[in-house]
């Protein structure tokens, strides 16, 4: 009687649900659809989040173990974008003359935040997230922050501002443009008369108002 041939393993088959799924940047679409609920005032979470990248419920966890961190993550993204705005306006801006760099600084800002809805809501209110548990988020507003005092000093030391409150001049612009795009988010401009179209033309006006007040005259950028 012939030796009986050791039987070959079977090979298992995949289904279509056994398979590992795959993706280029899962965390970077689970960012975006977190994104996209915010924009539409749904609530966000991380489930959800993963229902609008159609992935599967417990993929997104290996990134964001809970809502906060997909939140911060969001943030963090927003404030890279604002940064990015800021720095690329500030590179056309006179080096030369600080007075006209701060304006810069605060027409980059709104036109930002203006053209941005969605990510300023998410990183100029607690909302979403608890902004003082992402260390990023916070070191890169110490760094905004820090960047208008020099700008207000050096503008003082070249003799073009009226006062020597320059917390003051900084904290008054601070609360000039969060309001104005606050305004803008909240839907006031239209009671105003103010048209859709016009918004970012008027916020310009409005800064340049605040610019000649805090200037000394004749030294208006």
């Amino acid at each position: 009687m012939p030796a009986r041939q050791p039987s070959k393993p079977r090979v298992r088959r995949q289904t279509p649900e056994a398979r590992p799924y795959h993706h280029g940047d899962l965390r970077r679409v689970l960012i975006d659809a977190a994104l996209q609920l915010a924009a539409e005032g749904a609530e966000v979470s991380v489930r959800e989040a993963a229902r609008r990248a159609a992935v599967s419920p417990g993929a997104p966890f290996r990134h964001f173990p809970n809502r906060d961190a997909l939140m911060a993550a969001v943030a963090e993204e927003a404030q890279r974008r604002f940064r990015a705005e800021i720095e690329a306006t500030l590179g056309d801006a006179p080096a030369t003359n600080a007075l006209a760099r701060f304006r810069a600084f605060g027409v980059a800002y709104l036109r930002w935040a203006m053209r941005n809805p969605a990510h300023f809501e998410i990183i100029s209110t607690g909302r979403y997230f608890a902004h003082g548990s992402s260390a990023e988020l916070t070191r890169d507003n110490a760094e905004l922050v820090a960047m208008t005092e020099q700008m207000l000093t050096d503008a003082a030391e070249q003799g073009l501002l009226r006062s020597t409150d320059l917390k003051c001049i900084q904290i008054a612009g601070r609360a000039l443009v969060y309001g104005f795009a606050r305004m803008n988010l909240d839907g006031h401009f239209p009671r105003w008369g103010v048209e859709e179209a016009e918004i970012e033309r008027v916020a310009e006006g409005v800064i340049d108002l605040f610019i000649a007040g805090i200037a000394k005259p004749g030294r208006t950028p």
